[in-house]
């Protein structure tokens, strides 16, 4: 046992990281070099000469490394210009190639049904014209509404640089409205002008949306044929006031009204093989199309299900 009189020794404590670096926040380094400088001074003579000399040498490379790259960038700008250009072209030329092409097929579609109703009879030509109307492959004419939505304020993060997308209508939104109109009673739609069929598709690709793999963009406008009021239905209903929340949420934009005696353009492409109804057909309706007075009511449709 230590004796009485013995006093216990002290307890030292090492100094943190944090402690000694606000003790000493110079590298001792840089105060040996402040230092050797207070002590010695200015370097004069040779020694200033070769140090200035020194900075005179590297700020003249540099210069010259600015310069060649700046010569550089503007000699690769034409090249760049011009293989822009050429690409801009292209996609020019293959749209108007690919819009002959399909006037050059719709004509000869039109001289085929021609051909094939101068084989039917009138009773025949009445049931095919109503079962292409409502499956999509005729124009059709009437009455119902018109949903329009719209992005909202798609603002910048100051610190990442990205762009809030939330305020987006996504390809969700656009199934939604158009499972509810179906659900509604309408019997034709169409978004942005691309008439659905049973076939269609609703999807998302990156930022843009497509339907039946053709883009549409903001403001989306889904038009729905079919009888009763439509518009007041819709806006009433579910899909209305997920709408309505969305657009006082997020600043998107929407909007639902009447139409009367809009006209819906056939399908650019629909390609079946095999198909049999599940139901009897129903009775006629209040859309009519080309040489014809009415058609089938709502057709069978199919849009991928999801969510925001």
């Amino acid at each position: 046992m230590p004796d009485a009189d013995e006093q216990p020794s002290k307890r030292t404590f090492q100094p943190d990281f944090l402690t000694e670096l606000f003790r000493n926040p110079l590298d001792p380094g840089y105060a040996d070099a402040a230092a050797r400088k207070q002590r010695d001074g200015e370097p004069t003579g040779v020694r200033k000469k070769l140090s200035s000399g020194a900075l005179a040498v590297t700020l003249v490379a540099l210069g010259v490394l600015l310069v060649m790259a700046y010569k550089q960038t503007v000699k690769d700008e034409p090249a760049r210009t011009t293989a822009r250009a050429e690409l801009v072209q292209q996609v020019q030329n293959r749209r108007e190639t690919t819009a002959e092409l399909q006037d050059r097929a719709d004509k000869l579609a039109d001289e085929v049904s021609d051909l094939r109703e101068a084989e039917l009879t009138d009773d025949e030509v009445q049931r095919l014209r109503d079962t292409e109307a409502a499956t999509g492959l005729a124009a059709v004419r009437g009455s119902g509404a018109t949903i329009t939505v719209g992005d909202g304020p798609t603002p910048v993060d100051p610190v990442t640089g990205e762009r809030n997308t939330v305020a987006r209508v996504k390809d969700s939104d656009l199934q939604l409205a158009a499972n509810a109109l179906w659900s509604l009673g309408a019997e034709a739609i169409a978004i942005n002008g691309q008439r659905l069929t049973a076939t269609s598709t609703i999807r998302q690709a990156g930022e843009a949306i497509l339907v039946d793999l053709r883009p549409v963009t903001t403001p989306y406008e889904v038009v729905a044929l079919g009888p009763g009021d439509l518009a007041r239905d819709f806006r009433s209903g579910y899909a209305g006031r997920f709408f309505d929340q969305l657009s006082a949420k997020y600043g998107m934009s929407f909007d639902a009204r009447e139409t009367t005696d809009v006209r819906l353009d056939a399908a650019t492409e629909l390609k079946l093989r095999v198909a049999q109804p599940s139901t009897p057909p129903p009775a006629l309706s209040t859309l009519t199309s080309p040489g014809s007075a009415s058609s089938p009511a709502e057709p069978s449709r199919s849009t991928s299900e999801g969510g925001r």
